[in-house]
């Protein structure tokens, strides 16, 4: 929730694993540890509390870029945590004339302004793996983001539209060094195009890349997550271990996840993701989730690894991954076009997110003049439903809450000296 939405320091836990980096891919297939050891962050303040929500993400270096998520335990799986998808460690002339005048590739009117692909390349009787492969491929992009003039990350993305966007996560490029020819996307073809950043979404851990010259890559068709079921098979796109252009598939195991990720309280990545077992590893962060019409569902963004490991050493797909909704992705991706940047609501209160006991979200504290303050929320409240629907625990709270605009108005259900009551919020943004 930001500084007016953050999580809230806890009390001691006594359970939780600690998390480890995905580390970006190298170019080849072959994936070794960097030499030394690798420089770990202090402890934030509620280190031990719980499941860890996030920790820094340390520097890349060439070969290998880690990032550090948080984690977080299932009720059934107390040694699963979370790690950040650094998966990916590893209009014609009036728009023309547009784009040179303002920011290079903002866009006033935002994605009604460019060129999308809305209609599904394949029909229901087509749909196969392999049809879909071969539909967006060429609309897929490996993305070589240098840091400190060396090579750091590298992810996917997938083509937004006939203008040069590309879009892709945010821990992707997020420290990628500011300058020309920082950051390449390679097609399905090994051709090379310099990018840059429009804007990016930390929260939302999107970001949105142009590249002026790859104007005539192939658009992917956009779909709709709220569409999929659990058991729908879907196919990961992206260049896993520095792997371009692989293809896995799998199923829908699961949707609305609630999930994080992240490297700080500030900055985490709050998801209500789609899970799937389509084998998602180092390498594949920003890439598409499809379904098999051939339209994108999702950005692959993070998966789940078992806890306790050494920090420094690799993870990869144990078939738990999770891919940001295509719903947000065009929501952030308008903003961003249209501003540079990107927004999302807050209400102006901490909230406890160490423990997940299934009981409620608990109001730490409330801040001054905040829509929190307004609407009568009080510290102490047990926030138990939002517009109806249950809220579990902090994590998820923060996410139903970033699943609405700012200037919406939800109903929060809470407890209070046991009796339930109804407040209305109308939630403020913050930029991030």
């Amino acid at each position: 929730m930001n500084d007016h939405d953050e999580p809230a320091p806890r009390p001691a836990p006594d359970e939780g694993e600690p998390t480890q980096p995905i580390a970006p891919s190298a170019a080849a297939p072959s994936w070794t540890p960097p030499a030394g050891p690798r420089p770990v962050a202090p402890p934030p303040p509620w280190a031990g509390y719980g499941a860890p929500p996030t920790a820094p993400l340390p520097p890349p270096d060439p070969a290998h870029r880690r990032a550090r998520p948080s984690g977080w335990v299932w009720p059934t799986v107390a040694a699963l945590a979370l790690v950040v998808g650094v998966l990916g460690g590893y209009g014609g002339s009036v728009l023309h004339d547009e784009l040179a005048e303002r920011d290079p590739g903002t866009v006033s009117a935002g994605l009604a302004g460019v060129d999308l692909v809305e209609l599904p390349p394949l029909d229901g009787e087509e749909g196969s793996v392999a049809a879909v492969a071969q539909a967006l491929l060429p609309s897929t992009v490996q993305i070589l983001a240098q840091v400190d003039g060396e090579g750091g990350a590298t992810g996917s993305g997938f083509v937004l539209d006939k203008q040069g966007h590309i879009v892709t996560n945010n821990h992707v490029v997020a420290d990628a060094t500011r300058g020309d020819d920082s950051i390449t996307i390679v097609d399905q073809d090994g051709s090379r195009y310099s990018a840059e950043v429009v804007g990016r979404s930390p929260v939302y851990d999107l970001a949105v890349l142009y590249a002026e010259d790859a104007k005539d890559l192939t658009p992917a068709a956009l779909g709709a997550s709220q569409a999929l079921r659990v058991g729908e098979t879907v196919v990961a796109i992206g260049s896993p271990l520095g792997l371009s252009s692989t293809v896995t598939a799998g199923i829908v195991s699961a949707l609305q996840r609630p999930v994080t990720t992240g490297d700080s309280a500030n900055d985490s990545s709050y998801i209500n993701a789609v899970q799937t077992d389509a084998a998602i590893n180092p390498g594949n962060s920003g890439g598409p989730l499809v379904n098999l019409r051939g339209q994108v569902v999702g950005v692959n963004s993070a998966i789940a690894t078992t806890g306790g490991t050494l920090l420094g050493s690799e993870s990869g797909n144990i078939g738990v991954g999770f891919a940001i909704p295509i719903e947000q992705v065009r929501i952030t991706a308008d903003q961003i076009l249209r501003t540079g940047e990107a927004r999302y609501p807050v209400i102006g209160a901490k909230v406890q997110t160490g423990r997940r006991e299934g009981a409620g979200a608990e109001i730490d504290s409330v801040m001054a003049g905040s829509p929190a303050e307004d609407s009568g929320l009080r510290a102490g409240d047990l926030v138990v439903a939002i517009d109806g629907e249950r809220v579990s625990d902090g994590i998820a709270l923060i996410v139903a809450i970033r699943t609405h605009q700012p200037g919406e108005t939800v109903e929060f259900t809470v407890l209070r000296d046991g009796e339930e009551r109804r407040v209305e919020v109308e939630l403020d943004s913050e930029v991030g």
